[in-house]
């Protein structure tokens, strides 16, 4: 899809998006959840989703996909977060699209919610990790989200910021073989453009100098 064409739907579906985003927003706040320094949730959200407006045109493959697209990007951590189960993000979203819209939606949020662990590592696994390559959009969306946890972390200054760019920057190898499934199915794709935009925030023009064609960033 063009990025004119993209641009039109966004505009043609505005109204849908922002009922998506206000209810993403209030069950979030429903929880008492924050982000960061204290921030609400919503603004984590909305940062996801900017990535979705800025890139989804490299995956959105027919114009019946953008709901789905940005209510998975919206509640993207519906139910790991906000207590929902399966279920209710489908009735939520059925209340907004079409059965087989609805569907793909919910899959989408159910790809990127973590397992079951004491750890980072236990809680996105292999097995974590399999059900986002296999789900429509869900590596572009958790591709998004990530950028948009490295684009916070690396705009402050405090020891958290500090410590979790250091984590991001060490996990981006890994995360990036493991969202991508290699697929020739454009809702799969991991889209360059976004990864460069990763190695921005977290690699400084020496370092990228340095490394040059080996570096991570040229392997996706």
């Amino acid at each position: 899809m063009t990025r004119a064409e993209y641009e039109a739907l966004m505009t043609k579906y505005a109204e849908q998006i922002e009922r998506i985003r206000e209810s993403a927003h209030e069950l979030h706040r429903s929880v008492n959840q924050t982000y960061g320094d204290e921030l609400p949730y919503g603004y984590h959200l909305d940062m996801v989703v900017n990535g979705i407006r800025d890139f989804g045109h490299l995956v959105c493959a027919r114009e019946e996909d953008l709901l789905p697209l940005f209510f998975g990007g919206y509640y993207h951590d519906s139910i790991e977060d906000a207590r929902l189960t399966y279920n209710d993000v489908l009735k939520t979203a059925r209340g907004m699209m079409t059965e087989e819209q609805a569907l793909m939606a919910t899959e989408i949020a159910y790809a990127l919610t973590n397992d079951k662990g004491r750890t980072r590592a236990e809680r996105a696994g292999e097995e974590y990790y399999k059900g986002i390559r296999k789900t429509p959009y869900a590596p572009f969306v958790k591709l998004c989200d990530r950028l948009a946890n490295i684009t916070y972390s690396c705009s402050g200054v405090n020891d958290n910021n500090l410590r979790m760019k250091e984590v991001y920057k060490g996990e981006v190898p890994h995360f990036l073989a493991s969202i991508n499934p290699h697929s020739d199915d454009p809702r799969l794709l991991v889209p360059q453009e976004v990864v460069y935009k990763l190695a921005e925030c977290l690699i400084d023009d020496l370092e990228r100098e340095e490394q040059n064609q080996s570096a991570w960033w040229h392997e996706y």
